[in-house]
């Protein structure tokens, strides 16, 4: 597990970029209180996830609104139709830590 962040870097219902070995990152605070990570970049179009809005457990892309779920990765709406890899993520004394193993098989 590689340390990405203080906890309180990444405010409830906000996501971050941050670059992790070459690997884009959207580190995010979901409304649930957990945390949660994904490839910085939607499968529709180069564009990243972190600058989009974080509900419940989704990411919505700015450029054409898919959201992702951030659980599974999946798209939960047009016009993304892949998933984007997910990272298993653990908080430990108020620290961050993720595997850049996705949790979901998918890779980029």
């Amino acid at each position: 597990m590689i340390r990405i962040c203080s906890t309180e870097d990444v405010p409830k219902g906000t996501a971050i970029s941050a670059d992790v070995d070459g690997t884009p990152i959207a580190l995010v605070h979901g409304e649930d209180g957990e945390f949660y990570a994904a490839y910085d970049e939607c499968s529709h179009a180069s564009v990243a996830l972190s600058e989009g809005e974080v509900d419940g457990c989704t990411l919505e892309c700015w450029l054409h609104g898919s959201r992702f779920d951030l659980r599974t990765g999946e798209p939960t709406g047009l016009p993304a139709t892949e998933p984007v890899p997910v990272y298993p993520v653990e908080v430990r004394d108020g620290d961050i830590y993720l595997s850049l193993t996705p949790s979901n098989g998918v890779t980029r």
